[in-house]
């Protein structure tokens, strides 16, 4: 099988990039021969792996953090079709958050993600389709393989982009800073919530998670019963609370717990549609997809069911 790696050298402050050839290396050795790119800037995964799958790679693999995971599945994708269904996305992790791979109980060494890139099987996964509002007022379209949110959730993700270098040096306690900040300083917003045709009503939320792996934030098991193949999302909201109540919360994430809380509803759906109500007018919803921040609401969010073979 032809296998492409995309690398991107800025994962993991830097240190992917000081050890690239060493990496591509021990890939080759577990993968047989390996074209190699590196990427240069933002989204520049999805255009080379869009360019390598359309030159017949069988295999790619996502070297980096969920960003970079992130940027290859839509790589994978374009107008809501696959490009290759037969291609096969794999990966080795080497970022801040490292969420996606929690899911897979994939541990965070070189070791492991190259002993499943050798070894490890194909699992035919779902991937969601996000359309939003872009920064610059446009519609814009994103696929994500993990979770899509919005609210304070979305807050957090640009505080941590903004903080370049408590990201790049603290990894997963960037997210818990950004998570203080934002509870200190984010107003819960009104949104009008259709989930399937199961739920269409206006609520006040903290976060809205629309999951299809387990976890985000650096290690929060947002969605602890998700799973990434039964063709549904595990549709977490995170109502209005006092501050305490809402911290507490927070803590309860890491484990799951907090989907017991009566201030947390779960439902299960294919698609849900997320609008702002007037009263959040010039107080943009900002969504983030992987951990990216692409844009804010208003949204839809649609699961393309068993989409992409990941080798897992």
């Amino acid at each position: 099988m032809k296998t492409f790696a995309v690398i991107n050298p800025h994962s993991s402050g830097g240190r992917t990039g000081r050890a690239a050839k060493s990496i591509a290396q021990k890939l080759a050795e577990v993968s047989g021969p390996l074209t190699v790119a590196m990427t240069t800037g933002p989204m520049d995964a999805a255009t080379i792996t869009r360019h390598a799958l359309r030159d017949g790679f069988g295999r790619v693999i996502a070297v980096g953090g969920d960003g970079t995971i992130n940027e290859v599945v839509n790589g994978f994708f374009q107008n809501g079709i696959s490009i290759n269904p037969e291609a096969e996305l794999a990966l080795l992790t080497n970022g801040t958050g490292g969420d996606f791979r929690r899911t897979f109980g994939i541990g965070q060494t070189l070791d492991e993600s190259l002993e499943r890139i050798a070894n490890g099987r194909t699992r035919q996964i779902d991937v969601g389709r996000l359309t939003f509002v872009s920064p610059e007022g446009k519609t814009g379209e994103r696929y994500f393989a993990n979770i899509a949110s919005f609210g304070m959730s979305g807050d957090v993700v640009r505080r941590v982009d903004k903080a370049k270098v408590i990201k790049r040096v603290f990894g997963r306690f960037a997210f818990t800073w950004g998570s203080l900040r934002s509870l200190l300083g984010y107003k819960a917003r009104p949104i009008r919530l259709k989930i399937d045709n199961a739920f269409d009503e206006v609520v006040t939320i903290s976060t809205c998670a629309v999951a299809n792996g387990q976890y985000f934030g650096g290690g929060m098991r947002v969605a602890p019963d998700a799973s990434p193949d039964d063709g549904m999302f595990d549709v977490i909201v995170i109502g209005d609370a006092p501050k305490r109540e809402v911290a507490a919360t927070l803590n309860q994430i890491y484990t799951g717990e907090h989907i017991h809380s009566p201030h947390v509803k779960v439902f299960r759906a294919r698609s849900v549609i997320a609008t702002p109500v007037e009263a959040t007018e010039g107080a943009p919803v900002f969504i983030e997809a992987d951990g990216e921040s692409p844009g804010h609401l208003p949204a839809v969010f649609e699961v393309i069911p068993k989409s992409l073979k990941f080798r897992c």
